[in-house]
């Protein structure tokens, strides 16, 4: 598995081992590997830009999670990004076949559907299924985009990989995100007591568990090949619009800790606005798989998990992708200047 010391990674290590597989991972390490306390799984620091042969030594199939995973982080450093995410995907495939795994699975993203909003963000935005066609903008999607292509024209009898366009992920991880838009609004209502609709929150985002994200991976490895094979799916829980997320963040936390009052506030739209929807009949038709744990239940569960009164936890730049990027650059530039972690 490629990035499995991830936000995504921890948990779908933890459901491979408890459903007896034995995870092998290859991740570079920039987060730690404290999330993976427990897990019964080895370890290979590396880089997915240099594979060796070696690596795929007893392997049977591939969770590919590895690469940057946001737009701020692929903004931050795009020929990197492309690197990782595009052309060192190419590079894995390659591997994966010259090594006869068949099993391959890919961690695509909803963003791919994303394209220049209208005037009007209030209009509810096309459905998008697998067959509609995309125009991704932005370093990550387009080479998210990329890498789909590369996946899906390597497939044959002996290479039967899929391709999960993921909804934007929300929920509990040992690997803790706040950067993601439903654990942001947990975060800022625990600490701020305010949460900021942007240009009204009017906009549609598809979300998914990042529970019901692992959950599909495994699905996945563990399937029928003929169902699968070369295809596309859309993962989500339900479609819902950002002012939608904050209301129910706001109520879950005055149910909790009453005395809590989170002032739900008007802001300036973003620069860049996104604005879409997907449907994810495919998966569930084809495969029987449907996500289920919804915003309010994970919304709880983490409310729960989370300190209300040790807010300064919240401010450590570990929780924030582009941040600790951003901070591992600045020390590692004056342990090596001219260098880079990228």
């Amino acid at each position: 598995m490629t990035g499995g010391a991830g936000y995504i990674g921890v948990i779908l290590c933890r459901q491979l081992s408890e459903a007896g597989h034995r995870p092998v991972i290859l991740d570079r390490l920039f987060f730690g590997r404290e999330a993976l306390a427990g897990i019964d799984a080895e370890i290979i620091a590396g880089d997915l830009r240099a594979l060796r042969d070696e690596w795929f030594d007893g392997i049977d199939a591939v969770c590919h999670l590895g690469g940057l995973s946001n737009d701020p982080t692929a903004e931050y450093n795009t020929a990197a990004n492309w690197q990782m995410n595009a052309a060192a995907t190419e590079s894995l495939v390659g591997a994966c076949k010259r090594h006869g795994i068949a099993r391959f699975t890919f961690a695509s993203s909803a963003s791919i559907y994303d394209r220049e909003a209208g005037a009007e963000v209030r209009t509810t935005p096309m459905m998008c299924d697998e067959e509609t066609a995309v125009q991704p903008r932005g370093a990550y999607s387009t080479s998210k985009r990329h890498a789909e292509q590369t996946i899906l024209a390597a497939a044959d009898d002996a290479f039967a990989p899929v391709v999960f366009r993921q909804g934007t992920v929300y929920g509990y991880s040992p690997r803790m995100r706040f950067d993601l838009v439903v654990n942001t609004f947990v975060k800022d209502a625990i600490l701020h007591r305010k949460l900021f609709l942007h240009g009204g929150g009017w906009m549609w985002r598809p979300l998914v568990d990042v529970r019901d994200v692992a959950r599909v991976h495994v699905m996945a490895i563990e399937s029928d090949l003929g169902r699968i094979r070369g295809q596309i799916f859309n993962v989500l829980e339900e479609n819902y619009q950002i002012r939608q997320l904050a209301m129910l963040v706001a109520g879950s936390l005055s149910v909790i800790a009453p005395e809590l009052r989170v002032e739900i506030v008007e802001a300036p739209a973003p620069a860049i606005v996104r604005n879409y929807r997907m449907s994810n009949a495919k998966l569930s038709k084809a495969t029987g798989f449907t996500p289920s744990v919804t915003v309010l239940e994970s919304i709880e569960d983490m409310l729960k998990r989370f300190p209300l009164d040790q807010l300064s936890m919240y401010a450590n730049p570990r929780y924030y992708n582009i941040q600790w990027m951003s901070l591992l650059e600045e020390v590692h530039a004056e342990q090596r200047p001219y260098g880079s972690i990228y």
